[in-house]
């Protein structure tokens, strides 16, 4: 499976496939009645026919968020071409754009996976703030870097697997259970921190968020290296496409063979381990941590995965597409700063981002005609 291909749900349990599955020997399949067949041998495709199936969709939606990153570029150069006729100017606010991005597009990364799995997590920026936290100790400085990591990564992969019993074991509705977490991993922060700014002390991860290799900040390489990570992971492996089973059709994957209630726990536990790597970064660009770090995080992870095309009931989403979201959210960020605008306007924009890419993903029809014929019918 690749970002250009989407993995099927499997069949509900007691009904059989409408088209049978071609043959090892490479045959074709047989026809069905009451279905049209494929092409015949010999005959071309039809014209723009893999543009137009769904095989070609997440490339369309990719190439759409793509397009939307190119308005919000030309809005800046006519907003302020004083800025965008500098090239030094330019390069600058690029890297900044993606340095802005970076921790939030990492937690996104583990979000998507638990999105396309048929779940939610609301709990990722209250442990991201409680790896932070408990990573700034004293006790835990005094260990040094590798201690400091080691603790951040190891407590928010511990609380994701208490999301993931408490959904998978427990039977809590997904949204319920990370929502209590949000809350206990948020008390819990303020209460090691005796609700202080903790800073951090050690020069090795403050150094991570000014440190640049050829030029290109590191939190850039981190964000590059988780993506590349999840991308292969969700594409490229049996776990990728049992994560898309198991939020296409539960039931099916569990009929298949697949153990699902700890698959989904797993799922928490790799976005548990996102938010681990992202309270490093915060922490490096802060050069401390507070129980109120990376507040709303998780509506900017899910937003993100959202607009990038993942279906909030779960079964499809792309790596590829989650990041050009968070891109996009980062993008608009900047350029409403650059143009002096309220903190405010910029949320009600970004809101109204998330409502018509929730309805794009209701109603999708390939053209007016078709929404119509359907309103008719009904």
């Amino acid at each position: 499976m690749s970002e250009g291909t989407e993995t099927a749900a499997p069949a509900a349990p007691g009904r059989t496939a409408d088209v049978p599955a071609q043959s090892s020997s490479g045959s074709p399949a047989p026809a069905v009645a009451g279905l049209p067949t494929s092409h015949g041998a010999g005959e071309p495709p039809a014209r723009g026919g893999w543009w137009r199936s769904d095989a070609s969709e997440p490339l369309r939606r990719n190439l759409a968020l793509v397009g939307v990153l190119i308005a919000l570029v030309i809005i800046g150069v006519i907003t302020r071409p004083d800025l965008y006729g500098d090239p030094g100017w330019v390069r600058e606010n690029i890297f900044s754009i993606l340095t802005l991005a970076s921790v939030v597009g990492v937690v996104t990364v583990g979000m998507t996976f638990v999105i396309i799995g048929g779940g939610i997590d609301l709990s990722v920026g209250a442990i991201v703030a409680l790896a932070g936290v408990w990573s700034t100790t004293l006790a835990t400085q005094s260990y040094g870097a590798s201690g400091m990591i080691f603790t951040a990564i190891v407590v928010a992969v511990i609380v994701g697997l208490v999301n993931g019993l408490l959904i998978s074991y427990g039977r809590l509705v997904p949204f319920i259970a990370t929502l209590a977490m949000l809350v206990a991993a948020r008390g819990l922060a303020a209460e090691i921190s005796d609700k202080q700014t903790q800073v951090s002390s050690n020069l090795t991860i403050n150094d991570i968020a000014s440190t640049k290799l050829l030029g290109i900040p590191l939190l850039v390489y981190i964000l590059a290296a988780v993506v590349a990570g999840g991308w292969v992971l969700l594409n490229r492996t049996t776990f990728g496409r049992r994560t898309v089973a198991v939020g296409g059709n539960p039931e099916a994957a569990r009929l298949a063979g697949i153990n699902v209630k700890r698959h989904t726990m797993l799922l928490y536990a790799l976005s548990g381990l996102c938010c681990g790597i992202a309270a490093i970064m915060l922490t490096a660009q802060a050069n401390s941590a507070q129980a109120a770090m990376a507040n709303l995080y998780e509506l900017d992870a899910i937003a993100a995965a959202i607009i990038g095309g993942t279906l909030l009931s779960g079964g499809r989403g792309t790596i590829v597409g989650s990041l050009l979201g968070v891109i996009i959210f980062a993008t608009i960020t900047n350029l409403f700063a650059i143009n002096g605008l309220s903190t405010e306007a910029q949320n009600m924009v970004k809101g109204g981002i998330i409502v018509a890419a929730v309805l794009v993903q209701q109603f999708r029809f390939k053209s007016v005609t078709q929404l119509l014929a359907r309103n008719k019918v009904s």
